[in-house]
């Protein structure tokens, strides 16, 4: 009983050790993941037009949060 409880008491000590309140990414490595290379789209200009359409017609019923009537006008 006392080695499963023993056990128990290091898995936990693990596993809170795991939760440390040290940023995983340090502030001079922000520069890095605001790369545009690290970026989801391969063509960003698409993306933002993509975007724009989705902003125009969600608009109206208040999906997202885009403004605006949904006409796709501004």
């Amino acid at each position: 009983m006392k080695q499963k409880l023993a056990f128990l008491l290091f898995v936990c000590t693990l596993t809170l050790g795991g939760c440390a309140i040290e940023p995983w990414v340090k502030p001079y490595e922000r520069a890095n993941l605001a790369d545009p290379i690290m970026s989801f789209n391969r063509d960003p200009v698409s993306a933002s037009y993509i975007h724009h359409v989705y902003d125009s017609r969600e608009g109206a019923r208040g999906a997202g949060i885009a403004t605006g009537g949904g006409c796709g006008c501004n």
